[in-house]
């Protein structure tokens, strides 16, 4: 055998075993399976509550990672999911309202396309609900109620997999015939019957309210059913050592004062992840035992590309848990609300392991405010009515009040229901100023777009014909300037600014004096007149409401009938709330009000029909 041969033979062995080698590491990646689950709390029994049945899941705790500090980034489904798909705070692209369509820069991939690229077969079944504008043909491989990992053609391609159970959605526990579907197949001794389960303390200890709380927890007995079937198909099908494996809800239970609240009833979830033996250098914790790390969901976009060894894009603003290679645990998850259907109520949280802060920017609405939906549950109706009568519990007196406290904090230790506030507590002044100031950092370091009314933010978009994360970022938006007047509590700062070239600037500083300000005198007066004329209808109509709110009616009221005719329906809602604010004093615009019931806008519909409602002494209801 000549020299030429042997080295044709010696590159062809190098080049077959490449390939090989390659193959080989191709099949070694990890398929990803995400059990979801909707509306529930850690009301498992892994994680200490006793009255659900759920030992699918409490087992898959106890061979995996238990966390115990995985906090939602918002508490309801479609903000909170939108920051899963896209890996980023949703008030940083624009997708923080509920039911907005925000715009996700063209440039940016949704964590399933990244792993598409890298060889991976993406389904989803089959709940989206992403809050942005997006082809679903361009993030899944398949995403429907049909949609599954066994459908891969190549049964040897890697895969990532989502199923989420709808059945302990807050609509499973509001109507019965839903939760008996959901129920039909369990056993009738494995059940709660009400008052079984102990209440929450701010809920009336009512028959109704036992029985719905009952609903919840059986529903969740029956999530762990849907468990153990998705589990057995790892095993059917051979792939159960290839498979890592989570389970988490997507926010809160689906009850008053869980959903759509920054308490931790709201925000903390059940989250369980169990690596195969093979795979379990990848996982940092000791499996087995529980971990306190901090976990947010703009994390789980990095962690599932980190497992597929795909290199994380610099725009997700998380932070991968799982893998190799880990950057140091986080200090803050942070965590956002806005409008919650038709009511707008922003609010920011910083949490730590030990306490959590909470920031009202809208302090003078109520805890609760009316909201069409939750109020037709019969949880929140006995909670109003428990309230009427005198019988609600003290902690559920708090959360009735007209006027929230400008920020809140709580030291989750010694007080994990956030019972009792601290931020009027001097011996916690040094943590309340790191907390306030870690929350301060963050909104500037995202560009937190719900620093930006909702009108004005959508004119921007169609003015400047990009998504407003980009907007924020190159138009020289004074994003610092916006947030310090949003915090400011002193008149002087709010009157300095009422003239600010910035119309987010102008709105906030004119909110402000309608917050803050008990008398009117002529220099906020001087202020506020020019803003009845500004550009931007929003402003008008900010400045109609401070007028209002100091007995000016006369020059707020003709601003705010026009503004329920704005072309701009998020225009035409806020005019709307104003009018339902200031109660008697929009009397005089009543048929204003009963011309717009049927605008093509829902949420404007439902917020004027609650207007005329308790104007009028009626009790019309609409969808």
């Amino acid at each position: 055998m000549n020299i030429k041969t042997i080295l044709t033979l010696f590159v062809s062995i190098i080049f077959l075993w490449s390939c090989k080698n390659t193959a080989q590491t191709e099949l070694e990646k990890p398929n990803i399976l995400w059990i979801t689950t909707e509306d529930i709390s850690p009301q498992i029994g892994c994680y200490g509550f006793e009255f659900v049945n759920t030992p699918i899941i409490d087992q898959l705790a106890a061979d995996g990672v238990m966390y115990t500090n995985a906090i939602a980034s918002a508490p309801v489904c479609a903000p909170a999911r939108s920051s899963i798909i896209t890996g980023m705070h949703q008030s940083s692209i624009g997708s923080h309202h509920m039911r907005c369509k925000g715009w996700f820069p063209e440039e940016f991939k949704y964590y399933p396309q990244l792993l598409r690229e890298a060889g991976y077969y993406c389904t989803n079944n089959s709940k989206e609900d992403y809050n942005v504008n997006y082809n679903s043909e361009e993030i899944w491989d398949e995403s429907s109620n049909k949609a599954h990992w066994k459908n891969r053609p190549d049964k040897t391609q890697p895969f990532f997999a989502v199923f989420n159970f709808t059945g302990t959605h807050e609509s499973g526990t509001n109507s019965k015939s839903k939760h008996e579907t959901v129920c039909k197949d369990l056993p009738k001794e494995i059940m709660i019957k009400p008052g079984e389960a102990p209440l929450p303390p701010y809920f009336p200890d009512t028959p109704i309210v036992n029985e719905l709380w009952a609903r919840y927890c059986n529903n969740i007995s029956a999530l762990d059913r849907v468990a153990e079937n998705l589990l057995n198909e790892l095993k059917e099908e051979g792939v159960e050592d290839n498979t890592i494996v989570f389970f988490y809800s997507d926010h809160g239970a689906g009850i008053p004062i869980h959903k759509r609240w920054l308490y931790d009833s709201g925000l903390k979830v059940p989250f369980i992840v169990y690596c195969p033996e093979k795979y379990k250098h990848l996982m940092p914790h000791k499996q087995g035992n529980p971990s306190d790390e901090l976990v947010s969901f703009i994390d789980l976009p990095p962690t599932a590309l980190n497992l597929a060894g795909i290199t994380v894009p610099e725009n997700m603003q998380g932070r991968a848990f799982l893998g190799e290679n880990l950057s140091p645990e986080r200090d803050y998850v942070y965590a956002s609300r806005d409008r919650m259907d038709e009511r707008y109520d922003m609010q920011r949280a910083v949490r730590d392991k030990q306490y959590k802060y909470i920031r009202y920017y809208e302090f003078p609405k109520p805890f609760i405010q009316y909201m069409n939906t939750p109020e037709k549950g019969e949880i929140m109706q006995s909670i109003r009515s428990s309230f009427a009568n005198g019988t609600l519990p003290e902690a559920g007196v708090k959360l009735m009040a007209q006027k929230k406290p400008v920020e809140e904090l709580f030291d989750l230790e010694k007080d994990p229901q956030e019972l009792n506030d601290l931020a009027g507590n001097p011996e916690y002044k040094d943590v309340l100023d790191k907390m306030r100031q870690a929350h301060k950092d963050w909104s500037v370091r995202v560009a937190d777009a719900g620093l930006i009314p909702e009108p004005i933010l959508r004119e921007w978009e169609t003015k400047y014909n990009k998504p407003i994360y980009k907007i924020l970022r190159e138009n020289e938006i004074p994003v610092d300037k916006i947030q310090e007047v949003a915090l400011a509590s002193d008149i002087s700062t709010f009157v300095e600014n009422l003239n600010h070239k910035n119309e987010a600037v102008r709105y906030w500083a004119a909110t402000g004096i309608g917050n803050y300000a008990t008398v009117g005198n002529k220099e906020i007066f001087d202020g506020l007149s020019p803003l009845i004329n500004d550009e931007y209808p929003l402003v008008r109509i900010a400045a109609a409401r401070a007028f209002c709110i100091l007995n000016q009616e006369s020059e707020g009221l003709k601003t705010l009938s026009a503004g329920l005719t704005d072309s701009n329906e998020w225009t035409r809602l806020n005019a709307a709330l104003v009018l339902d604010e200031i109660d008697e004093k929009a009397r005089p615009l009543i048929p204003d009000l009963q011309k717009v019931m049927n605008d093509e806008n829902k949420y404007v519909v439902r917020v004027t029909n609650r207007a005329l409602n308790q104007l009028l002494g009626t009790n019309n209801v609409v969808p």
